[in-house]
């Protein structure tokens, strides 16, 4: 999520992004990346300094104060290159910090580092838990050495969920995170496709991965990480 109210400066940072291969978002207020915060974690957030409705300082306070928010990188953008200034963002929570005007090769490569250290499994190119393994690269899953043929709709359902294990996402954060928030789609279709997913994964009395939540939604379970 890129959280940016010049115009300019955040179709740059969308097109470089998505020519990166990140899937973002741009919002423009400090109140409103705060409610869209409340609906779908991100995996890393660009935050200005300076902002309408709320300030990118006291946005990154209220994030690091939520332990669910604890892990989600955060990179602050400003125009303040002041010592106290940058000591100040960072004591607030902030991983990183860029001055503008800034390189955006200098910014793309900073994001990564902060992604390589906190959320190692969003820059790997697979994923791995039990016997069960993830490529994102080539698109293919294997458990126990052997290979698993999933349709594109149930392999990005198994990466998003394998991302984050043990935390449980209701049926309206999956159909956001895997099928996209202008895409509309019912949400009994979610439990069809964990459905699919289940039925290529597990042989025989192979161990789920995938823990249904009653109510709740679904999980990649943590323990099988372990298994």
């Amino acid at each position: 999520m890129v959280v940016e109210d010049e115009e300019t400066l955040g179709m740059l940072l969308g097109y470089n992004l998505e020519a990166e291969g990140f899937e973002m978002e741009i919002v423009t207020r400090g109140d409103e990346a705060e409610l869209r915060l409340r609906e779908r974690e991100p995996d890393a957030l660009i935050l200005d300094w300076m902002l309408p409705g709320l300030s990118g300082i006291e946005l990154c306070r209220r994030i690091r104060s939520r332990p669910e928010m604890a892990r989600v990188p955060i990179l602050m953008l400003t125009a303040r290159g002041e010592e106290g200034d940058r000591i100040r963002g960072l004591d607030t929570g902030a991983d990183d910090y860029v001055v503008k005007p800034f390189s955006v090769p200098e910014l793309m490569a900073r994001l990564k580092a902060i992604l390589r250290r906190s959320r190692p499994e969003t820059v790997s190119q697979s994923l791995k838990a039990g016997d069960l393994e993830l490529d994102r690269e080539t698109f293919r899953v294997r458990r126990a050495g052997r290979e698993i043929h999933l349709g594109p709709t149930e392999f990005r359902l198994l990466e998003f969920m394998m991302r984050s294990p043990g935390r449980v996402f209701s049926r309206e954060q999956l159909l956001d995170g895997v099928w996209g928030r202008d895409v509309y789609v019912d949400e009994r279709t979610v439990d069809v496709h964990v459905g699919r997913l289940r039925r290529s994964i597990n042989r025989g009395r192979m161990r789920d991965p995938i823990r249904t939540v009653r109510g709740a939604g679904y999980a990649f379970d943590e323990q099988f990480e372990r298994a």
